[in-house]
């Protein structure tokens, strides 16, 4: 069962068939977010998280800054969501590659609007978005989103909420980097996404809280120059077990 509208994401360079596919999808009551590049579709596929999650790619090969196909094996590398490419090349060899590549499916352009949404609906059937945990668990450390509560070996930790909410997005995404330019967009907003002194700040604040050695950290490793990443792997909960 999906538990949130699916957006997907369309990966091409042709700014008309980006809009064609965007009025197409979102008259279908989709979430549509949009890449030009290769390197923009990775990047967005990497950041985006929760509501904002990418469900779906509809991925072009013939790209500006790199080929379609290096796309999809970079996103193989850490995503198994559904990717469909969307493509004028309609070779048998690029198909074969593709789909040994990772690809669910291969539409050749130019194509029907109702096949390709036909192909989108079989994907999805295969692949239901989970629901967002809503409490995560490491060791003695507890993450609970809905009591908007954090506890280390059974004592409350007290955070301020932009502390809550830092932990709680690298938390969700552990094992990966966080971009300080995502962390700031989307904790502080758009305005702030040069203030990493910010960031640095509440990291500095939860590694004292947790008790997390800044000179050697186990939970909150510093990507310098990129971003953070909570470093170790976690037990899913959710709320009502």
């Amino acid at each position: 069962m999906r538990t949130k509208p699916t957006r997907i994401l369309i990966v091409d360079d042709e700014p008309a068939i980006r809009q064609f596919l965007r009025i197409s999808l979102i008259s279908q009551g989709f979430l549509i977010s949009e890449a030009s590049t290769g390197q923009q579709a990775i990047r967005t596929v990497d950041e985006a998280a929760g509501a904002d999650a990418i469900d779906v790619v509809l991925l072009d090969l013939g790209l500006p800054d790199m080929d379609g196909q290096q796309v999809l094996r970079a996103l193989r590398q850490h995503s198994a969501l559904p990717i469909i490419i969307v493509s004028v090349r309609g070779q048998e060899s690029e198909k074969v590659t593709a789909l040994d590549s990772g690809a669910n499916d291969y539409v050749t352009k130019p194509f029907g609007i109702q096949e390709l949404l036909a192909r989108i609906r079989a994907v999805l059937r295969h692949y239901p978005t989970p629901s967002e945990p809503s409490r995560y668990q490491y060791g003695a450390l507890t993450l609970d989103i809905d009591a908007h509560l954090v506890t280390l070996s059974g004592e409350t930790i007290h955070l301020t909420p932009k502390e809550f909410a830092v932990l709680a997005l690298l938390i969700g995404r552990a094992g990966r980097i966080v971009t300080q330019t995502h962390l700031l967009k989307a904790i502080w907003g758009p305005t702030h996404q040069e203030d990493t002194h910010y960031l640095r700040i509440v990291v500095s604040k939860l590694r004292q809280k947790l008790g997390d050695d800044p000179q050697a950290p186990s939970l909150l490793q510093t990507e310098p120059g990129i971003g953070y990443r909570f470093c170790v792997e976690f037990d899913r909960e959710e709320s009502n077990q």
